[in-house]
């Protein structure tokens, strides 16, 4: 009895030691490099090398990328820079609550479950059972009856000599990976919208307060129109102009409510609130302030930018298939035992003699499958080329929208001196203009006209200023926040 105990236990023993052998073989399959981020030239010069600077911050008169502290650049609450407290509260709300940032959020769980999934491959199943039956028959007219008690213990674990389960386990974290990037690039993404949306508003608060001197400005123009015309000294129809300058600058003040709601409500989706729930306060003369960006060159943003991150993390989650592919092509090796224990009663169930046992290696290989195993690591080899394709496309998506961010706000730099230059010129226009008219030298269109060239000017000017502003939020998102 001792022996034979021995033998089996030899046996197993022998078995498992094998199996850890084979298990510790390297994975079929390439293992995954990080391709250039570059791809060779059409000519088939070599690799190209990410250039050591921006092209429009070289162009630029002055630095758009400014250098800032080490600490302030590590601040990843990149909107605190506006100094607006009521952004930063809208900024947290979109993380918590918007619905886009909970799908990712899901979507990340869900990827990190499929390879908690995958890591289960690599232990045994165990398994136990348990039954109890009871039949009758009869024959030559004698009618038997019998039982079978029967308890059971079964374990199986296939060997992973080939790396399949590590290449999936592989691919899993890569995919975990990859969608936890994404989930950063979406909220990312919805937090420029919501810094551009803000910007906007508060651009239509400085305009309403603009339009609010205009309406004010015209209201005198026609009380002194009025006045000039009933004393005799102009026709009707200098009234009439300046009516009708009146009547379309409080048109225009109305609009701007509108404008303004549309917005509001779109800030109150994106905070995950219904429309009626949010109520921004106007702010008269909100500054636009611009923050500084810190400085930065285009090889950074292979860390920084989420979603070059995400495309980087599906390069190896691609890789790792192919090693899968590769492992079909050998035989599925597993290992599986029992122990248990038969019986009529249940006295015969806990008997030691009734005890039953099996255990031994099992092999199974595909001989012939029509090209179908061909197919498949063609079809993964191809999926890994698209995913390095997309990488390389990323890049250069990436660094087109910074160089558009910047040359946007060297542009617009530039045009807001020019603009200003015009508003003081326009608004000297005016005061001539209504001296002019006063003195009885030019008809009210000339001061209807140097009034609404001035408030032009000066809509034109607000209006640089807020492409300015969302110019810097789109540089913070380019630059990867």
């Amino acid at each position: 009895m001792i022996s034979t105990i021995a033998i089996r236990a030899k046996y197993i023993g022998a078995s498992v030691l094998t199996m850890a052998v084979l298990a510790a073989c390297a994975p079929l399959g390439p293992n995954y490099q990080r391709p250039e981020p570059l791809s060779a030239t059409t000519t088939g010069a070599a690799v190209r090398e990410l250039p050591p600077q921006y092209k429009e911050a070289a162009a630029s008169a002055n630095a758009l990328l400014k250098p800032v502290s080490g600490a302030a650049a590590a601040v990843t609450d990149w909107w605190k820079s506006f100094n607006d407290p009521k952004l930063d509260a809208l900024m947290v709300q979109v993380a918590q609550a918007n619905q886009n940032v909970a799908q990712a959020e899901a979507k990340y769980r869900q990827a990190t479950a499929t390879t908690q999934q995958a890591q289960a491959a690599r232990f045994p199943t165990l398994g136990t059972s348990a039954s109890a039956t009871r039949s009758s028959q009869a024959a030559n007219g004698v009618r038997t009856t019998s039982q079978s008690l029967s308890t059971g213990f079964s374990a199986s674990w296939e060997l992973d000599l080939w790396g399949r389960v590590r290449r999936s386990i592989e691919s899993g974290d890569a995919s975990a990976a990859a969608s936890a990037s994404d989930l950063a690039a979406t909220t990312l993404s919805l937090q420029a919208q919501l810094a551009t949306n803000y910007g906007a508003l508060r651009a239509l608060d400085v305009q309403r307060g603009l339009l609010e001197d205009s309406v004010a400005a015209y209201q005198r123009s026609l009380q002194l129109t009025r006045n000039r015309y009933e004393a005799g000294v102009v026709a009707k129809s200098d009234v009439a102009q300046a009516q009708s300058q009146l009547f379309s600058a409080q048109a225009q003040l109305i609009d701007t409510g509108a404008q303004r709601a549309t917005l509001e409500h779109s800030i109150a989706v994106l905070t995950g609130r219904l429309p009626s729930e949010l109520t921004i306060v106007r702010v008269d003369g909100y500054p636009l302030t611009l923050p500084a960006v810190a400085a930065s060159v285009p090889s950074e943003l292979l860390q920084r930018r989420p979603d070059i991150a995400a495309a980087e993390r599906r390069m190896a989650a691609a890789n790792a298939q192919i090693g899968i592919t590769v492992a079909a092509y050998y035989p599925t090796i597993s290992l599986s035992g029992s122990l248990g224990q038969r019986g009529t009663t249940l006295a015969d169930l806990l008997s030691l003699p009734n005890r039953f046992w099996s255990v031994g290696p099992a092999l199974a290989l595909s001989l012939f499958d029509g090209g179908a195993r061909d197919a498949s690591k063609a079809q993964a080899q191809a999926a890994y080329d698209q995913t390095v394709a997309a990488y390389r496309q990323t890049i250069l998506t990436a660094i087109a929208e910074v160089e558009d961010s910047l040359s946007t706000l060297r542009v617009l730099a530039e045009e807001l001196v020019v603009q200003q230059q015009a508003v003081q010129a326009a608004q000297e226009a005016v005061t001539i203009a209504l001296n002019q008219y006063k003195a009885g030298t030019v008809s009210f269109l000339n001061a209807a006209t140097a009034q609404a060239a001035e408030y032009s000017a000066r809509r034109t000017e607000l209006g640089l200023r807020s492409q300015q502003f969302s110019a810097s939020v789109a540089l913070i998102k380019a630059l990867g926040g």
